[in-house]
């Protein structure tokens, strides 16, 4: 009988060590593949795991509220798809966003990613501190 429980507790410790590490990773890599649209570009391919781990970038700085601020997590913690609050699908412009405001450009899916990656790699080189960071559409897609 001693046997059986033991056996029984290992199976339930190995199975709560097995859900907390599945909470605690992330995708190395996430195709930026949002279903809700037609791609005219090739999808993008997020390496997640080298902007948080070589790159140090903390969660806040690419995820938000839905005011634009920051928002503090930890591995394992759910995160909204991006298509949460950009739920328009696709990208809008030329003559349908002129006189639009940025918010509203960036209530389309593709105009908040575009926004957010472009404007920070642009940062980086602006600033000296990465030439690589892609800004052109041919170096993402």
């Amino acid at each position: 009988m001693n046997k059986n429980k033991t056996v029984f507790l290992a199976l339930i410790l190995c199975s709560f060590a097995v859900i907390v590490y599945a909470g605690t990773t992330f995708n190395a890599v996430i195709p930026m593949n949002e279903p809700s649209y037609k791609h005219k570009k090739k999808i993008v391919e997020f390496t997640h795991k080298n902007h948080v781990s070589t790159y140090k970038l903390a969660c806040g700085e690419c995820h938000h509220d839905k005011a634009g601020k920051p928002v503090t997590l930890k591995h394992g913690d759910n995160v909204d798809r991006c298509v949460a609050c950009h739920s328009q699908p696709g990208e809008i412009k030329g003559k349908k966003a002129k006189g639009m405001s940025g918010a509203e450009k960036r209530a389309y899916h593709a105009n908040a990613l575009h926004d957010k990656c472009r404007g920070c790699h642009k940062a980086l080189k602006k600033s000296g501190k990465s030439k690589k960071a892609p800004t052109s559409c041919s170096k993402c897609h």
